[in-house]
This record gives C-alpha cells, sequence and structure tokens, in this order.
C-alpha cells in the first residue's frame, strides 16, 4: 500500500509554523496539514493571516488538507454569521493553496440533529463555491456527536457531494469502532483520513493530548489501511498526534520517527 503522508501541525504545536514546516519537507512527508490556529496565530503575532499562504507556497509542501473553526452546527446570531464566514475564508484559502479539501470536527455540544443536517448542508453549500470538500469529523469525547455512525447520520441526511467522512484512528479507536463498521462505510462517503494511536493503558475522559505514533498503541492499523486500499481511497492520510510529551522534544526527532513508524507500518500491511 502506498499512501500519502502529510504532518498535522498539531503534532508540532510548540513549533513555529515556518520551522514545522521546514522540519516536514527535510524529514520527507509528502504534504502538510494546516489548523485553522496557524492563521490566526500569524495574525496574533502581528502579521496578516494570509501570510501562511506565502510560508506554504515557499516550502514547496503540498496541503493536504486545511481546517476550519468547528461550532457552526448548532449555534445561531451573530456567533453563527462569524463561523460561517470563516468557513468561507478557509475554504477560500485551501482553494488558493490547490487544495481540495478542509476539515471540521463536530460540535462539542449537544443539539438537534436536524438543525445540525441543515447546517452542513449550508457549509456544503461554500466548499462547493470554492471547489472544496468538506471531511466531518467526529469527537470520540463529545457528548452526542462520538461514534461513526453518529456522523454517517448526519452527512447521509445532508447528501451533499460537497461533504464526506473523516476517518480518524485515534477517534475510531477509542470510541470502539469496528473494523466491520469502517467496512461498511462507501469510498464515496471517504472525504480524508488522519491517523495516530490511542494507548493502550491509562485512557482519561476528556484528555485529547495523547496520541501516539502508530504500533505503540491499541488500533488495528494494518487492518484499517489494507480496508481503505480496498476500497481506492487515493487521498491523503494525515498524522495528527497532539502530545504534550512530543512537544518538550527535538521536533525533527518527533516527525521523522512518526514518519519512519508509519511507512513501516504501511509496508508491513503490503
Amino acid at each position: 500500500m502506498a499512501f500519502r503522508l502529510a504532518l498535522h501541525t498539531w503534532t508540532l504545536d510548540a513549533t513555529p509554523l515556518a520551522e514545522a514546516l521546514r522540519i516536514a519537507r527535510a524529514t520527507g512527508w509528502d504534504g502538510v496539514e494546516l489548523r485553522r490556529l496557524d492563521f490566526k496565530r500569524a495574525e496574533e503575532s502581528g502579521g496578516p493571516a494570509d501570510s501562511v499562504l506565502d510560508l506554504v507556497r515557499a516550502s514547496g509542501l503540498p496541503v493536504a488538507c486545511v481546517g476550519v473553526e468547528f461550532g457552526w452546527m448548532w449555534s445561531d446570531g451573530a456567533e453563527r454569521e462569524r463561523l460561517l464566514a470563516v468557513f468561507d475564508e478557509q475554504c477560500r484559502r485551501a482553494a488558493a493553496l490547490g487544495c481540495a479539501t478542509v476539515m471540521s470536527p463536530v460540535d462539542k455540544d449537544r443539539g438537534d440533529i436536524a438543525h445540525a443536517v441543515a447546517s452542513t448542508r449550508e457549509v456544503g453549500d461554500i466548499a462547493a463555491r470554492h471547489g472544496v470538500r468538506l471531511a466531518l469529523e467526529f469527537n470520540s469525547q463529545c457528548p452526542q456527536l462520538n461514534t461513526l455512525a453518529a456522523v454517517r447520520e448526519i452527512t447521509a441526511r445532508a447528501a451533499h457531494p460537497s461533504v464526506g467522512l473523516l476517518l480518524d484512528t485515534y477517534h475510531l479507536g477509542r470510541s470502539g469502532a469496528t473494523l466491520k463498521q469502517v467496512e461498511e462505510v462507501a469510498a464515496s462517503e471517504i472525504a480524508y483520513v488522519q491517523f495516530s494511536d490511542p494507548p493502550r493503558t491509562g485512557l482519561e475522559p476528556g484528555k485529547a493530548l495523547d496520541p501516539l505514533p502508530p504500533g505503540q498503541g491499541s488500533y488495528a492499523f494494518r487492518e484499517f489501511f489494507a480496508l481503505l486500499a480496498g476500497k481506492g481511497y487515493a487521498g491523503f492520510a494525515s498524522y495528527e498526534a497532539p502530545n504534550e510529551t512530543a512537544w518538550k522534544r527535538d521536533p525533527h526527532d518527533v516527525a521523522r520517527e512518526a514518519l519512519a513508524a508509519s511507512r513501516s507500518l504501511f509496508a508491513r500491511s503490503a
């Protein structure tokens, strides 16, 4: 199996973006995934948010995905308008970088599913105007939208061609999703893939800064990626592993070791 591997900037959160991009290229990653926070930090440092576009172009790295700000599913009023404007802005930036995918986590609270479906159609229209596709990610630690089945219900009911699923091995593992459930997902539903390994022991409710490189935790990576290969998935797989312990280490070592572990895993899966 040969997957294009992207390094998610959250994985190197303690490293300035320009340096993280340099490290990603130097250690051999095929691309990079950008967060909404990368643009906000550029603005907070006194420069224009769009300076991130120049940094990424200068790096020569393809962009696998651009993150938006979650909260648009159940918000209303001025906050909803702000979030939809952010969504539009991030779609514009993705398109400007030649990136076909934006991602958003589901809302972290509880709400009406019909409202979430209508909101998903609305942001799908925004994505379509920019020629990109939204990958919607469930969060295993949310009170409501915390399973693969829950997010599939939303995307199925929205039935928008510019909206699909984000499959993240960390959340699949923590939520207890079976490989059979993954097998039941049609290839057309999958918009994007992220991966990291949930710890084998010591999982704490609500803690999200504990992902590990593949092979160090509990997830059945080889079987999962074999299923993806069988479905003909041809997009990027993004290594998203925010971990406070890793942030204290040399980021070059973190990026290099994670890529080596990933490539070794895929080689054994072939």
